[in-house]
């Protein structure tokens, strides 16, 4: 009797087995074939490649795009530019950008004026006109151009027009007038 229980048990176990394998086969089978199905196929050709025109009208969106986008000129503090007022170099324009009659008032040491009211026009000028007008030589851009105000409000919209004109070394004293005043103040000894 053990004999027969153990062969139908075998028998049961074996049809089991093989509806349990058939049944996950199926749809494994089901799988491969759909995805060889879909990695044979050519990409849709129905929209055509694009011409050269729009890919440069593409980059030039994307250069206006750069430009566009939110950036904020390095920021100099009174104690990193205050050894640049010491000892300046022909690589470094320090740049101020109030209006003439502001700077009646004082300037800080080796700063150049060139009012944020005519900058952009001064940027576009050819370096002739720029030093004729001006009474220096434009600035390349390369060069390090550290740009000034009397609060630091105009000095970055100076750092935006000149980013926009193509100059990459921009930094911005945005404690400007007020601070360098207020802290060469408190240098000087009183008598």
């Amino acid at each position: 009797m053990a004999s027969i229980t153990r062969n139908s048990i075998s028998r049961n176990f074996r049809s089991v087995a093989r509806h349990s394998l058939a049944a996950r086969a199926v749809p494994r089978l089901a799988l491969a074939q759909f995805v060889r199905y879909n990695s044979s196929e050519t990409p849709s050709s129905s929209k055509p490649p694009p011409t050269p025109e729009q890919i440069k009208k593409k980059q030039a969106l994307e250069r206006q795009d750069d430009l566009q986008r939110d950036w904020d000129a390095k920021i100099l503090t009174y104690e990193e530019l205050l050894p640049l007022t010491q000892s300046p170099t022909p690589d470094t324009y320090l740049i101020d950008v109030r209006e003439p009659d502001e700077v009646i008032q004082g300037m800080i040491p080796s700063a150049v004026n060139l009012p944020l009211t005519t900058l952009a026009d001064s940027l576009h000028m050819a370096p002739e006109a720029f030093k004729a007008r001006h009474g220096y030589d434009k600035p390349r851009k390369h060069q390090r151009v550290i740009f000034y105000c009397r609060s630091g409000k105009r000095s970055s919209s100076a750092s935006d027009v000149a980013k926009r004109n193509g100059y990459r070394n921009i930094q911005n004293y945005k404690g400007s007038w007020l601070e360098w005043t207020e802290k060469q103040n408190l240098q000087t000894p009183s008598s």
